[in-house]
C-alpha cells in the first residue's frame, strides 16, 4: 500500500475513512452525510468506535478518537482498525483529515498506526490467512490534508513509514523464540541493516570477548551452547555535535540459570532482549532517516542458560571494568552484562549522554505495572527531558530514585559488589545502584527498565507480544532540539 498526499481527490476512492473527536460540534461536522440525522444516533466518536455506511456509491468509515487523544491514541486506534479490516479494505481509499478538524501535527502517528496494522504474529505458522491483505497489494490511500501543508505532511508520511516498518523488524526480532533467535543472530540482524542503511558494526565473538576482558558478560554465557556476542553501532551525521551512548540488554532467553525461574510465564523469556531490540530500532530509524546525531549502540547479547558449567550462585566474577562481582543470585544477569557493556561504552567511546534500556526486574512492574517504565538518572535535565518525551509518545516513564541510601544494599563481603541484595523490596532501584557503580560517576546517564513495557497485550494475539517500546521514545528525544 502507497500513500499519497493530496488536497483534493485524485481518483475516486472505493472506500473513504473519516477520523472524529468526541467533541461537542461532532453532531454539527456530520451534516455532510446524507443519512446524518441516524448516524448522530449511533456515532459518538469514543475511542476505536467504529461505524459503517453506504454513501454516493462508496463506503464510508466513520472512526472515533476519543475526547483528546495523544500520538499514542492515533496510533493504536489506526493500528487496530487497519489490522481488523486489512483483508477487507479495497485497493483505492482515501482518509479525509480536514473534515474532522485533525491537525496536520498528528500525520506521521496516523501514518505509522496505519502500517502498524499490518503486523501479523504468525511467524512461523504453516497455513496463511486466505486472501491478500491490502498491504500486499498494489494498493493506494490517499489522506486528504488543506493544500498549505502538503509539503509538511509529505515529510511526516516519511517519518512515520519509515519507523513502523522498523518498528515490525523488531516485534519479529522480539516474538521470535529461542530456538529461532541466538546471540549470534542479533549480530546478523544488526550487520545486515548497518549495511542496508549506511552505519558501521562490529561483532565480537566469544574469544574476542574474552581478550579484551569482558569477564561478566562471559560468565553469565557460561551454561549456554550458543556464544555470546559483543555487538557496536555507529551512526554519526556530518553535523552531528553530541555523542550519545545507547546500551540495551541482548538476553535472547533467560532461564534464570542455576537459580531457575518458576516455568509459569518462562516462555515469555524470549522478550528479555527488549533493550538490544530498542538500540537496534533507534539506529535503524536514525540511519534511515538521516538524522542529525551521533549514536553508539552496544549490545551485550547471550543467553542464561542451565548445565554443569553455568555459573552458580556465590561465584565470585570479574569484568571489564575490573571490578569483582558476587553472584547472589544468576538471574539477576542482565545487570551484570550491562555492567560490561557500560564501562567499556564509558572508556572506549566517551559519550556525552548514555541512556541504558533494558527488561531488568520483576519489581519495576510489580510498581509501575504495564503503563510505565521505570527512570533512573543521576541528571535532573535528563530526566525532564525523557519524562517529557515519554509523555508525547505515549511511552511513558516514571522516575524513582537513586539515592544512596540503598548503597549498602549493593556492597559484597568477598567482593566490590553483589548483584542482587536478596530482598523482596527496592528491586528495581537496587538494580540500578548496581549499574551506577559501573557508569564510573558519568554525570548524564539514565538507565531505564523497560520490563513492564517491551512485552504487552494487542490486537495481534490473545498472548503478550513484543510492542517495540522504546524506539518512539528515543527517537522523540533525540530530535528534542
Amino acid at each position: 500500500m502507497k500513500i499519497q498526499i493530496v488536497s483534493t481527490l485524485q481518483s475516486e476512492p472505493e472506500a473513504i475513512i473519516y477520523l472524529f473527536r468526541q467533541s461537542e460540534n461532532l453532531s454539527d461536522q456530520l451534516d455532510i452525510f446524507a443519512n446524518a440525522p441516524f448516524l448522530k444516533q449511533d456515532f459518538k466518536g469514543e475511542a476505536k468506535q467504529v461505524v459503517t455506511h453506504y454513501e454516493n456509491g462508496r463506503k464510508i468509515y466513520l472512526i472515533g478518537l476519543g475526547k483528546a487523544p495523544k500520538e499514542a491514541d492515533f496510533i493504536k486506534i489506526l493500528r487496530s482498525f487497519f489490522f481488523k479490516q486489512k483483508r477487507n479494505l479495497p485497493d483505492n481509499i482515501a482518509l479525509e483529515l480536514t473534515t474532522g478538524g485533525i491537525e496536520n501535527e498528528w500525520i506521521e502517528v496516523i501514518v505509522n498506526g496505519c502500517y502498524l496494522g499490518d503486523y501479523d504474529l504468525d511467524l512461523y505458522k504453516t497455513k496463511k490467512k486466505e486472501g491478500a491483505t491490502v498491504f500486499e497489494r498494489d494498493a493506494k490511500l490517499q489522506i486528504v490534508v488543506a493544500e498549505e501543508a502538503i509539503a509538511s505532511a509529505e515529510q511526516q508520511v516519511q517519518k512515520g513509514e519509515a519507523t513502523a516498518w522498523t518498528q515490525i523488524r523488531i516485534m519479529d526480532l522480539m516474538n521470535a523464540p529461542s530456538n529461532k533467535k541466538s546471540p549470534q543472530s542479533l549480530a546478523e540482524w544488526a550487520i545486515e541493516s548497518g549495511e542496508k542503511y549506511g552505519y558501521s558494526v562490529t561483532v565480537w565473538d566469544e574469544k574476542q570477548c574474552e581478550k579484551e576482558g569482558l569477564q561478566a558478560l562471559l560468565a553469565v554465557s557460561f551454561g549456554s551452547k550458543n556464544p555470546p556476542r559483543f555487538i557496536q553501532l555507529e551512526y554519526k551525521h556530518p553535523v552531528a555535535t553530541e555523542k550519545i551512548g545507547l546500551v540495551g540488554k541482548g538476553v535472547t532467553f533467560d532461564t534464570g540459570g542455576i537459580s531457575l525461574k518458576q516455568s509459569t510465564n518462562m516462555h515469555y523469556m524470549k522478550s528479555d532482549m527488549g533493550g538490544a531490540a530498542a538500540v537496534l530500532g533507534t539506529i535503524e530509524v536514525a540511519a534511515k532517516l538521516k538524522l542529525p546525531v551521533h549514536l553508539i549502540g552496544i549490545i551485550p547479547a547471550t543467553e542464561n542458560s542451565i548445565d554443569g558449567l553455568a555459573t552458580k550462585p556465590g561465584d565470585v566474577i570479574g569484568s571489564y571494568s575490573g571490578k569483582t562481582i558476587e553472584v547472589i543470585d544468576t538471574d539477576a544477569e542482565g545487570r551484570v552484562i550491562l555492567a560490561d557493556a557500560l564501562s567499556y561504552m564509558v572508556r572506549n567511546y566517551t559519550p556525552d549522554v548514555i541512556v541504558d534500556l533494558a527488561t531488568l526486574t520483576g519489581s519495576c512492574v510489580a510498581t509501575l505495572g504495564y503503563s510505565a517504565a521505570g527512570l533512573f538518572t543521576n541528571n535532573e535535565q535528563l530526566a525532564q527531558e525523557l519524562y517529557d518525551c515519554g509523555q508525547k509518545t505515549g511511552e511513558k516513564l516514571w522516575r524513582l530514585p537513586l539515592w544512596d541510601d540503598y548503597k549498602d544494599d549493593v556492597t559484597s563481603d568477598i567482593a566490590d559488589v553483589k548483584n542482587f541484595h536478596g530482598k523482596p523490596v527496592a528491586g528495581a532501584i537496587v538494580a540500578a545502584k548496581f549499574l551506577e557503580v559501573f557508569v564510573e560517576e558519568h554525570p548524564h546517564w539514565a538507565h531505564l527498565d523497560i520490563a513492564g513495557t517491551a512485552f504487552g497485550d494487542s490486537e495481534f494475539g490473545t498472548m503478550k507480544s513484543a510492542t517495540a517500546y522504546g524506539v518512539r521514545l528515543l527517537l522523540r528525544w533525540l530530535q528534542r532540539g
